[in-house]
């Protein structure tokens, strides 16, 4: 893949974007192949430096914003009518319903999955502080009680021995959702240049 196919990829996977607001993006890229041949880069090597166009679409994606995206991709060509804004006023109570019951569902699903990795963390807390079983059995040795020592020494034991691979386990799911999250976004951001390609 030479430079102009690699450019027109990346294009071509932002088609529903705005030319003039995709050019900087394209002009950036074009200089880092620049640089690297300079740097005696072959033009091919330049282009494999920099990753598959798959990659780079989503880290566009993930560096612009929502509200620019939609402003890039459905510019407003024209004020709306009067007649237009009195539709739309008029009919408010059910697109606007129904938009915040929208968004309230989807914020609500997110909260929900959020408060289940807090959780996770917190159950993690609750084995890791059995292992105070340990400290506590040092002082009943002390106070002449061997038998509740050993007991609570073994629970101490068994607390740490959950609460560590458990702590990485809780760090892995949520990665895991802040990975979901952000495969999402970039989802929602596919399907709006998607449509806004389509029109």
């Amino acid at each position: 893949m030479n430079k102009e196919q690699f450019l027109a990829a990346i294009q071509e996977g932002m088609s529903g974007l705005n030319q003039r607001d995709l050019e900087p993006t394209i002009d950036y890229y074009r200089e880092m192949i620049d640089d690297r041949i300079e740097e005696g880069l072959t033009e091919e090597q330049a282009i494999q430096a920099l990753g598959p166009v798959s990659d780079i679409i989503a880290q566009i994606l993930t560096d612009t914003s929502l509200a620019q995206l939609i402003k890039s991709t459905y510019p407003v060509k024209r004020g709306m009518r009067p007649w237009e804004i009195t539709l739309l006023v008029i009919g408010s109570p059910i697109w606007g319903s129904l938009l915040l019951g929208a968004a309230a569902l989807l914020f609500g699903i997110y909260i929900l999955i959020w408060s289940f990795v807090l959780l996770l963390y917190a159950a993690d807390l609750v084995f890791a502080c059995a292992s105070l079983g340990v400290i506590n059995s040092i002082f009943l040795l002390c106070t002449g009680q061997p038998i509740q020592a050993l007991f609570f020494f073994g629970a101490g034991l068994i607390g740490i021995g959950i609460a560590i691979p458990f702590f990485f386990g809780c760090n892995k799911v949520a990665r895991g959702v802040i990975k979901l999250s952000k495969k999402f976004v970039i989802r929602l951001k596919r399907w709006i240049l998607k449509k806004g390609g389509a029109k």
